[in-house]
């Protein structure tokens, strides 16, 4: 049972970015943009490429470990980055402001980056 409550807020998490950014279409790249700066958070914020969403991978909230990443929209059906949402959910939860704060370290995204199942 509790299986099935987590694939629904899964999905409805899911949903939720998907019907979010559904202007946005879709395009082939994720790519690394910088590390945040606070002084350039609000400049990076706005400029999110046309077909993608924003995510800082953290892993326990080191940073210097810090590093957005702009990904494409088609990544919200892999199943490795569909897992790190699941995390990203059990430890932050859906009250968060900005984009969205995998707990993983950068070198563990671009990994599930590079592995990503068409």
């Amino acid at each position: 049972m509790e299986v099935i409550i987590r694939r629904k807020s899964l999905k409805s998490l899911v949903t939720k970015v998907v019907k979010g950014l559904a202007f946005l279409a879709l395009s082939k790249r994720a790519y690394p943009i910088t590390d945040i700066d606070d002084d350039s958070d609000e400049e990076i914020v706005t400029s999110v490429p046309e077909g993608h969403f924003a995510v800082i991978a953290m892993e326990g909230g080191d940073e210097e470990e810090k590093k957005r990443f702009m990904i494409e929209l088609n990544y919200l059906t892999d199943p490795a980055f569909l897992k790190l949402l699941e995390m990203a959910k059990e430890e932050y939860g859906f009250q968060h402001k900005g984009a969205l704060a995998l707990p993983c370290t950068p070198q563990q995204l671009r990994n599930v980056l590079h592995n990503h199942q068409l």
